[in-house]
């Protein structure tokens, strides 16, 4: 054996890669720990396959495991592991040369990438240079597996170039030491480099220890079979990943082999956490893994939006290692990994509101908010989600909660459409006009009370060919008028002259007065045109452009068997003023309990002027 050091000056192109990956490739200094690591690991895992089909090997009693240890005097960190180790070849070849795929395709594959967050880490094997980003000198002390290799010590300080000489009495594999910068010497902390191993090498393959105390303690139960899984570990790893006191609602657990390899382990929570943070919205808390090492925490658009009141994990192998560590947003394999995972779990969700139903509304009462919103966003899975929902009807009891499909089950015979409406409670609709003509002629109307229903179902259109129609629109023919027992009708010829005399009277602030078919209880209903605004959607266009016109199109629709109306015809013609008064507090109700008054002190006084009419007479 020689005992010379060779010297390896770093070509001028090498020198050049060499800046970008230490002071432009990596976002955050504290990466360099995951790389080291994960590159340990891997060491690992290959003597392990070795370990079936080599039986002559150095060092062969010691274990499979990655030692850290600190020493903040001295600002160091080393990171061994007793994995393949190196011989003096292949530590020119994967040391002395960034990317030994070649420096020169390195460079031109960073610039194609139009980025420098690490968009070609591990592709190129630039990983193991992050430790320049914090040390002015690494040492890599290294023996290989083969029994006759030497003992060596690889050192560079990252900018002149390297040398190898021997280190007589190393163990298998690679030790790292790392000579820390001055303004880097957080990294000599054990609790800083714990923190960093929690967050991104908590679920490595082998034990890591850091100072002597074992660090990955917990499980990555996304890569086991489910039938090998507990319930009460299912409970402990969601309070991990969630950082969570609570115990999971549900706990989606599967694995797929195309079109992608994925293992997810998803959990939803107890509660929506979302209340909790008022007009706030949750961060994204399905974290990214890529062969068990954390990728991104916080992935946006790894899953829709509405989706983020799930935590857990999800882990692709088939994660190309040229965005395995960069921005996720514009991926396509991201976008892929969102569609398959989100089909998934609305799957998942259909099939527990059909097994254990008391179990899912207790889910959708806490989380419905989500499933409106996907609904609203999410063009793609709008119509898986819209089996999710659960309302009220007009043939349900006070808090039962129905389905669309259910509904469909219960529709007459030539029923084209699916009512509904919206308002503040139950006890509004069933007192309000337009829910009486569909009573009278048993069809079901769908009760929502949130805000966001009604701009929710005009997003939705429509369900299994049907559409979603408001009961309060105008042009709904639901067909003859319906005879209340009141009553003979006004006449045909006093019905056009009290609509003339309305429409006279109200002027602009109606478009069309006529005769009812739906009414059967109620005076009168303000009705929307087909394509105008719900009273809902006018009051939210209303927040949010507080200076616009508040008018409003309606047509009035008048109850000819109604005994009021009969008085109002009679009373125009003997008491034009008094039917004036009348008219206009009788639109007015209408707009109020249509939702669509904009103040209701101007009906009140107008309330005492009638009252002090009738008394006069």
């Amino acid at each position: 054996m020689t005992t010379t050091t060779d010297q390896h000056p770093f070509q001028a192109e090498v020198r050049q890669l060499l800046h970008i990956v230490i002071n432009s490739l990596y976002t955050d200094k504290e990466i360099f720990v995951r790389e080291l690591v994960s590159n340990a690991s891997d060491a690992l895992e290959k003597l392990r396959h070795l370990q079936h089909t080599e039986k002559d090997m150095f060092d062969a009693q010691l274990g499979l495991e990655i030692h850290i240890t600190t020493d903040d005097t001295a600002g160091m960190i080393t990171i061994s592991d007793f994995g393949i180790g190196m011989t003096r070849e292949e530590l020119i070849e994967n040391l002395g040369t960034i990317a030994h795929s070649g420096s020169r395709k390195f460079f031109q594959a960073l610039e194609e990438s139009q980025q420098k967050e690490s968009a070609l880490i591990g592709q190129f094997g630039v990983g193991f240079y992050s430790a320049f980003m914090v040390a002015d000198e690494v040492k890599v002390y290294t023996h290989s597996w083969r029994n006759d290799a030497e003992h060596l010590v690889w050192t560079s300080d990252g900018q002149s170039g390297y040398t190898i000489e021997e280190a007589p009495g190393q163990r298998r594999g690679c030790k790292i030491v790392a000579k820390l910068r001055e303004e880097c010497k957080e990294f000599a902390g054990a609790s800083r480099i714990e923190d960093i191993l929690k967050k991104y090498s908590n679920f490595v393959p082998f034990p890591i220890l850091l100072n002597g105390k074992r660090i990955n303690t917990v499980e990555a139960l996304w890569l086991k079979a489910k039938a090998e899984v507990k319930e009460e570990e299912y409970e402990e790893f969601y309070k991990f990943v969630a950082k969570a006191w609570d115990k999971p609602r549900y706990q989606f657990h599967f694995s797929a082999d195309a079109p992608l390899t994925i293992n997810a382990l998803l959990f939803v929570p107890g509660s929506n956490k979302e209340k909790f943070l008022g007009v706030g919205q949750l961060e994204p808390s399905v974290a990214l893994y890529c062969k068990k090492v954390l990728i991104d925490p916080h992935p946006k658009g790894l899953l829709p939006e509405w989706l983020r009141f799930l935590s857990g994990v999800i882990d692709s192998a088939d994660l190309p290692l040229n965005i395995s560590r960069e921005s996720m947003q514009d991926s396509q394999l991201v976008q892929k990994l969102n569609r398959v995972v989100t089909k998934r779990f609305l799957k998942f969700l259909d099939k527990q509101a059909k097994s254990d139903s008391e179990k899912y509304l207790e889910f959708f009462k806490e989380f419905s908010r989500f499933l409106k919103e996907g609904i609203c966003t999410d063009h793609e899975h709008k119509e898986d989600l819209a089996k999710l929902l659960r309302f009220e009807s007009s043939l349900t009891n006070a808090g039962e909660l129905t389905s669309l499909d259910e509904y469909l089950t219960r529709m007459k015979d030539g029923q084209k459409e699916i009512y509904y409406l919206v308002g503040p409670n139950r006890k509004s609709i069933e007192a309000g006009p337009y829910l009486e003509a569909f009573k009278a002629r048993g069809l079901e109307v769908i009760f929502l009370f949130e805000s966001i229903d009604d701009y929710m179902l005009g997003n939705l259109s429509e369900y299994e060919e049907k559409k979603l129609v408001p009961a309060s629109r105008a042009d709904l023919d639901l067909g003859d008028a319906v005879d209340a027992g009141e009553g003979e009708a006004l006449g045909e010829d006093a019905v056009k002259g009290l609509c003339g005399f309305l429409k006279e009277h109200l002027g602009e602030r109606v478009e069309e007065v006529a005769a009812s078919k739906r009414l059967v209880q109620s005076p009168a209903a303000a009705l929307t045109p087909e394509h105008g605004m719900s009273a809902q959607m006018r009051r939210m266009f209303q927040a949010m452009n507080p200076d616009s016109p508040a008018g409003v199109d309606v047509k009035l629709e008048i109850n000819p068997r109604h005994d009021l109306i009969k008085r109002l015809a009679a009373t125009r013609e003997g008491n034009p003023e008094l039917a004036k008064l009348v008219a206009t507090q009788l639109f007015e109700s209408s707009l109020l309990a249509a939702g669509l008054l904009d103040s209701e002190m101007p009906m009140v006084n107008r309330g005492y002027e009638i009252m002090a009419a009738a008394l006069r007479d």
